[in-house]
């Protein structure tokens, strides 16, 4: 007789969920398999002959089926394209036209992901909600459940997860935190799916298969090429250095693909859409030692006191830096790095760890200071 529960099981076929999934079944949990779908290729890159890659193609939904059917679990398709994209992708193409990188992953965890699945959670009768993200999920003696980053650096996954609020968190499993990829390829072998072990993993935005995003805004924004062509690059003093192809197709710290010739490495440094410029520097002019940062979600805590020491990291594969957390608000930090941080980006995630735990995260905005 099953003792620990129902479990909804977000399977995307990839050997992360697919062996997530098979250990809580081993482990007695009544596992129920679903797959969404967020998007179609089609519309994304605008080539309806063209083979889907990535983690939202039949090939990855029939493998998440038959791996469902080969232990005897129920497996479902979820079309969630409707609720992805009146959000996700509306808010990825609103940040790059206000002049900010959004990070559309943490937002599709945040607001459409988790809530999704405990929707469908809830309408089964089930008590648990998976993913086969790396990271781990503890409760504090302070009776909130928080974030702590997975046992393999290299793959860890809370960056990505400091969205999710405490009824999300409450019910949340997480069977690969406590394991390193290595571990989770070898499962997949003893399971008996060794082609998963080999299969290639996607890293681009799940809607932006071909990783050309400028090539989606301009197909999902129309007249956007003719309303920003030929915007001015200047210098930090404002000196005209050349035209650009419009402030939607650069981001901070970008060097390569500039097309302007000014005898020394330039990189973009402050993106301003009200004029449609693009600030060029040298990489010391990326150095900066404060930001702020509003829509923040406490994990950890209810809170913080008025300031507060933490290592807060400004992108998924930043190590982070040793900063104090000034309260501005309730919804609102002042982040001051103690040493100079490289390339931070609006529109972008802050978060903030005590060690190997999530405090809480934030989106960084504009006022960026030296």
């Amino acid at each position: 007789m099953n003792t620990k529960g129902k479990v909804l099981m977000a399977m995307s076929g990839g050997i992360d969920s697919t062996v997530a999934a098979l250990m809580l079944h081993k482990e007695g949990y009544e596992v129920v398999g679903i797959t969404m779908k967020t998007w179609d290729y089609a519309t994304s890159v605008g080539v309806s002959n063209k083979k889907e890659t990535g983690c939202c193609n039949l090939d990855s939904f029939n493998d998440a089926r038959q791996a469902a059917v080969d232990h005897g679990f129920p497996h479902f398709i979820l079309d969630i394209r409707e609720e992805f994209g009146d959000f996700v992708i509306e808010n990825f193409v609103e940040e790059y036209i206000a002049g900010r990188t959004p990070n559309p992953c943490v937002m599709c965890n945040t607001h459409i992901k988790w809530r999704a699945l405990l929707k469908r959670a809830d309408a089964l009768g089930c008590d648990f909600i998976a993913t086969g993200h790396y990271a781990q999920i503890h409760q504090h003696t302070n009776g909130r459940f928080f974030i702590r980053k997975g046992k393999d650096d290299t793959k860890d996954q809370s960056y990505a997860l400091w969205g999710l609020q405490q009824d999300l968190l409450s019910r949340t499993l997480l069977p690969l935190g406590g394991f390193h990829k290595t571990e989770i390829r070898q499962m997949a072998h003893d399971f008996g799916y060794p082609e998963l072990a080999k299969k290639n993993e996607s890293y681009e935005i799940c809607f932006v298969p071909d990783n050309d995003y400028r090539g989606f805004l301009k197909r999902n924004v129309e007249g956007l090429e003719e309303k920003v062509d030929g915007g001015l690059f200047v210098d930090k003093t404002g000196k005209i250095l050349g035209k650009h192809k419009g402030y939607p197709f650069y981001t901070i710290g970008q060097r390569k693909g500039l097309e302007i010739a000014l005898g020394a490495p330039a990189f973009v440094t402050e993106i301003i859409p009200e004029t449609n410029t693009v600030v060029l520097g040298t990489e010391s002019d990326l150095n900066k030692t404060i930001m702020t940062v509003d829509k923040i979600n406490w994990i950890k805590y209810e809170g913080i006191s008025e300031s507060m020491d933490a290592v807060t990291k400004i992108r998924y594969k930043d190590k982070g830096a040793l900063s104090s957390l000034q309260i501005i608000n309730n919804n609102s930090v002042k982040v001051v790095f103690y040493d100079d941080v490289k390339g931070v980006a609006p529109g972008q995630s802050a978060v903030f760890y005590e060690g190997d735990d999530v405090i809480g995260g934030g989106i960084i905005q504009r006022e960026i200071k030296k």
